[in-house]
């Protein structure tokens, strides 16, 4: 490092050296963006930056920072660990301690029945690994052309080469050559938008559970492999299911052998009120991506949680094909492993789940009384401590605003000069909330009145500089 680069702001050398993810690259590098916020520490619900601004963090980093920050507890657990064995393998059946012990405990906490975790270090991976043992489990049975995975619109799978095919949002596959191989969508369980002129939500339910059975005939039933679904779609702005959504959808996949992934890494680990967004939603997997609350992204980890069906076949071709062959170097890393049984223990300790349903009954009652009735808002939705306010221009017709205007971005903008994080979703003029899973009433009562004064503020914007109207 020169002289000159070792004097420079920490500011600076962000800008000089940093690839920042989903970031406008030349505004960030340029400075336009403003300064790089550098986060120095954080407690409970709230992160603190180098300037020692205080904020309240709506979203728990990226839905991820289930138990809060600053468990020292969790420090502890992966100081212990590094000092005892930082790393070993898991190739060739070498382990560890608390990988053994929290393999078992996923197996048994998890819904459905599942028999053994495959570990990486993100959903992303998880579900390049899912996808893989598919194609894997279909070729032992001598289904080879059974490989087709089939997601839906507006679902987010990461945004690695599979993963993002899988997800269901074009701006993550622009310039990237993406979806790629045999990747197929269909429709997202959003009513609010999805609905015909005077179709009923059951009608809604009927009607996607039919096009996902025509594009399975249409494509051929022998050449599909599985499909996969948040229980509740986050990144692509919140949206639980409609009632009997899921069972319409499982007894097509029965209908014609379909594997069903149930993609938990966002309401994994009790953030939709329930231990997994399976149990909320009745849905019985064939496989599991497991991300995020796994941890509470204290340090990187994922899994992929097999069922017992899948796992019996794979066992059942280690004569003929030998090895498993698929992992990656930190597969089952021992600080991982240590990290995640910390987490859990607090997950169960404190009954995160039971607190994501009751004070996350509180956060939807807050939610709707704030935003039902505001004028730019067509519809708040979401479940346990998942939330999500949409801003349209004509509440009665459901007219979405021009995109050029950036409401949601705009809102989100106004959150944080109130000293709140809330996010804006990517599709559409959503602000989006998934805050730690330890919230208290108190401090939800907090977060609802900052969105409401920078949904206010945004609103007065609009109509001060002619650019929205209220309608009478």
């Amino acid at each position: 490092m020169n002289e000159s680069a070792r004097n420079i702001s920490l500011e600076e050398m962000d800008r000089r050296s940093v690839l920042h993810p989903f970031t406008v690259l030349r505004d960030h590098a340029s400075g336009k963006l403003g300064d790089p916020r550098i986060v120095e520490s954080g407690k409970g619900v709230f992160i603190k930056d180098s300037k020692g601004t205080e904020l309240l963090d709506g979203f728990a980093g990226l839905y991820c920072v289930n138990i809060g920050y600053g468990r020292t507890e969790v420090a502890d657990a992966i100081a212990e660990q590094a000092h005892k064995l930082a790393y070993y393998h898991s190739y060739a059946g070498h382990s560890s301690e608390p990988l053994i012990r929290l393999s078992d405990r996923l197996v048994s906490m998890a819904p459905g029945d599942m028999s053994k975790v495959f570990y990486g270090l993100s959903g992303s991976d998880a579900n390049e690994t899912n996808v893989k043992l598919v194609w894997y489990y279909h070729n032992l049975k001598g289904q080879p052309a059974k490989k087709k995975i089939i997601s839906r619109d507006r679902g987010y799978h990461g945004c690695s080469v599979i993963s993002g095919g899988l997800t269901g949002l074009s701006f993550y596959h622009n310039a990237f050559d993406l979806p790629t191989g045999p990747i197929r969508h269909t429709g997202v369980p959003h009513y609010y938008w999805g609905a015909n002129e005077g179709e009923s939500e059951a009608e809604f339910v009927a009607r996607r559970a039919r096009e996902l059975e025509e594009l399975i005939l249409a494509e051929g039933p022998e050449t599909v492999g599985a499909f996969i679904g948040e229980p509740v779609l986050g990144t692509g702005g919140i949206i639980p299911p409609p009632e009997g959504y899921w069972q319409a959808i499982q007894a097509v996949l029965k209908k014609y052998d379909v594997l069903l992934i149930a993609d938990e890494v966002v309401c994994g680990f009790g953030r939709t009120g329930a231990g997994f967004g399976c149990d909320k939603y009745g849905i019985e997997p064939d496989l599991i991506t497991i991300a995020k609350g796994l941890t509470s992204a204290y340090v990187p980890l994922s899994g992929s949680i097999i069922s017992r069906r899948v796992y019996e076949v794979m066992e059942t071709a280690a004569d003929s094909l030998g090895a498993f062959s698929h992992g990656y170097t930190y597969s089952g890393h021992p600080l991982g492993a240590a990290a995640a049984m910390a987490t859990l223990d607090i997950v169960e300790k404190e009954d995160l789940p039971g607190n994501a349903a009751r004070t996350g009954a509180h956060f939807q009652q807050k939610l709707k009384e704030a935003f039902a009735d505001h004028p730019l808002v067509g519809e708040v939705r979401g479940v346990g401590l998942l939330g999500a306010v949409e801003f349209v221009a004509d509440r009665e017709k459901k007219e979405r605003f021009d995109g050029a205007l950036k409401v949601g971005a705009r809102v989100s903008g106004a959150a944080l000069a109130e000293g709140l994080i809330a996010r804006a979703m990517p599709h559409g003029d959503i602000l989006g909330f998934a805050p730690p899973l330890v919230i208290t009433p108190a401090e939800v009562d907090e977060m609802v009145a900052r969105a409401r004064r920078a949904v206010d503020k945004v609103t007065d914007e609009l109509v001060r500089d002619g650019q929205w109207q209220a309608k009478a």
